[in-house]
């Protein structure tokens, strides 16, 4: 095992043996039946050969859905970015709960990980699933966990208020990986010379459950997506992986630690509290689409999802609507090539399209109310899984399916984060701010909300007099697009003097760039002092909040304020962005664009 220490990329495991479960599916026929006699077991397909050009020379490795492989490092040969390898380690093992190890010969799993279509599923199949409570020790056995923040930063993202009612917003990270770590997700993935290498963090999305369980809100990151990744700790060994040094692809997280990493770079982006984490992989993902019995998807014309360099996932589909399930599914969630563009974000909106029929199958299908069916889906779920120690039981799980399930899905929007090209990756362009603040405010993107009822909040803490309280204030008042406002932390440090506050000054450093004025306070105790200043300079107390990375109360002047002596608070502007390319969940005549390139 690798020693603790600041490292780069390097691999993972995180398995455990075929039979420590405690349940033999072997003893259940395939409508979930008990029977006799028979192991179960069905041997591995052969995996294919990495492919050839058309000129006989082999070609460069590429994954089942034709995007180039990744090599031991967890690089393709298009990265460009830094990025260290410095072997493997393995997983010591910290029992009472956790993942859990192989024993003896069995060879091991790492983190069961893919695609998000199906952790939703399994999640709405076990708030139906009452009646798997029967199996309850065999399904709480059935889950695998793992820690759910691992960063450095952990309190940056402020837990969400509660409403009027109590109720608070639920925020669920689903990751996915194309992780080959056993031999079925290598058939499944393909490219089998990445066979056992880190994994990569294949999709991600960020499922937000408004507070009062009327609306739901998705944001896909394509994984391309250049973020700075923190500091994160393995929580298995203890290794530590530096924070990047440069902008990284948002991918790579899963590879520093786990999921808990993934959770952590999302938290630092965004500045979304993330309450828990879903993740699962190849196999996962066909065995809870052969559970469901089909989802229906659309494309405007024939398609098959190959080239002659070996591109492409292998759908094949007829123009219209086709149902799909098993290894079709697999295939329609990574399909890029033969889809619009060909890119990452086509493949997120065919994402969105199978997320969105799903849901209206699961609803709509009345043979999930037969009891032998539920008691098996409920057991595919909950192996197909793996989760945070927030969910390490059937009956959160559980309650979380029957949450989700208060939301019709015309009040269902999913979204990708809007972006712009750097050279062949993205990063966030404005727009995705904008988008993370309506997801922080608990805003729903179809504009459906109720007005709600805005009550200013007050400190408990009392404030001290305004000549006692010491206030910084710096210049934030940088745009993209204009250079900052020169001595303007000056001039309002020299307003708030003029207030009473004597001890305000101005900081002299450079100059940032925010968007909005803020108050920043880095304690409880100093919250009523924040308020105060607020108060005297007309800034709604919205705009006040805990920071870490102040050590007193701090004013940042924003662009909103680059003049004046009164603060004007602009009025938010809370549609959503087009550039979100957002699609509605009643929308049953979504139909995905081919490319003419892939027509037969």
């Amino acid at each position: 095992m690798a020693q603790s220490g600041v490292r780069g990329e390097g691999r993972r495991s995180n398995g455990r043996g075929a039979g420590e479960l405690g349940w033999d599916d072997s003893l259940y026929d395939g409508n979930g039946e008990p029977v006799r006699g028979a192991d179960g077991d069905s041997g591995q397909g052969a995996q294919s050969d990495p492919g050839r050009t058309a000129d006989g020379d082999p070609a460069a490795p590429v994954a089942a859905d034709g995007d180039p492989v990744p090599g031991a490092d967890g690089r393709t040969a298009e990265d460009t970015m830094p990025l260290k390898s410095q072997g493997s380690s393995g997983s010591s093992g910290s029992g009472g709960g956790a993942r859990r190890h192989g024993g003896g010969a069995r060879p091991r799993r790492k983190r069961r990980i893919l695609r998000w279509s199906a952790m939703v599923l399994a999640v709405l199949i076990l708030g139906t699933a009452g009646a798997g409570y029967l199996y309850y020790q065999h399904l709480n056995d059935n889950i695998q966990k793992d820690k759910l923040n691992i960063g450095d930063e952990k309190d940056r993202a402020a837990k969400s208020e509660a409403n009027a009612a109590g109720q608070t917003p639920l925020n669920i990270l689903l990751i996915g990986s194309d992780a080959r770590d056993t031999e079925e997700n290598q058939e499944l993935g393909g490219a089998k010379e990445t066979f056992g290498s880190a994994p990569l963090a294949d999709v991600q999305m960020l499922l937000h459950l408004s507070a009062d369980r009327t609306n739901m809100s998705v944001i896909s990151m394509p994984r391309d997506t250049l973020v700075d990744i923190p500091k994160c700790t393995d929580p298995d060994d203890g290794e530590v992986y530096a924070a990047t040094t440069v902008p990284t692809m948002t991918n790579r997280t899963l590879g520093r630690g786990g999921p808990g990493c993934t959770v952590a770079t999302w938290e630092k982006l965004t500045d979304i509290h993330i309450d828990h984490f879903m993740q699962i992989d190849f196999s996962g993902v066909v065995s809870m689409a052969d559970a469901i019995g089909g989802v229906p998807v659309c494309v405007d014309a024939n398609i098959e999802s190959r080239d002659s360099q070996g591109h492409g996932s292998g759908l094949k589909l007829e123009e219209g609507t086709t149902s799909v399930k098993g290894e079709q599914a697999l295939q329609w969630l990574r399909t890029r090539y033969g889809f619009e563009d060909g890119s990452d974000l086509a493949r997120a909106k065919a994402q969105h399209q199978y997320m969105n029929s799903m849901v209206r199958q699961l609803r709509e299908n009345a043979t999930v109310t037969n009891p032998t069916k539920l008691l098996k889906l409920a057991n595919t779920a909950t192996k197909a899984l793996v989760v945070d120690e927030g969910l390490d039981k059937v009956e959160k799980i559980y309650d979380l399916g029957n949450e989700l399930k208060k939301v019709e899905p015309k009040r269902i929007t999913m979204t990708t984060m809007p972006n712009r090209y750097v050279g062949s990756r993205v990063v966030p362009t404005d727009d995705a701010t904008k988008l993370f603040r309506l997801v922080r405010e608990d805003i729903a993107l179809d504009g459906k909300d109720k007005k709600k009822t805005t009550t200013e909040k007050v400190s408990s803490d009392p404030a001290a007099a305004d000549d006692k309280i010491g206030v910084a204030v710096q210049n934030g008042t940088r745009t993209s697009t204009l250079g900052p406002v020169s001595g303007r932390a000056s001039d309002v440090s020299e307003l708030l003097v003029g207030k009473g506050f004597t001890q305000a000054s101005a900081e002299q450093t450079e100059a940032t760039a925010e968007d909005k004025t803020l108050i920043q306070y880095p304690s409880a105790d100093l919250e009523g002092d924040a308020q105060r200043v607020a108060k005297a300079l007309g800034i709604p107390t919205s705009s006040v909040e805990k920071s870490t990375d102040v050590s007193g109360v701090t004013l940042v002047v924003g662009a909103d304020w680059r003049e004046g002596t009164t603060y004007k608070a602009e009025v938010e502007d809370n549609t959503i962005p087009d550039t979100a390319e957002a699609l509605n969940g009643a929308n049953d005549e979504a139909c995905m664009h081919v490319n003419s390139d892939y027509t037969w």
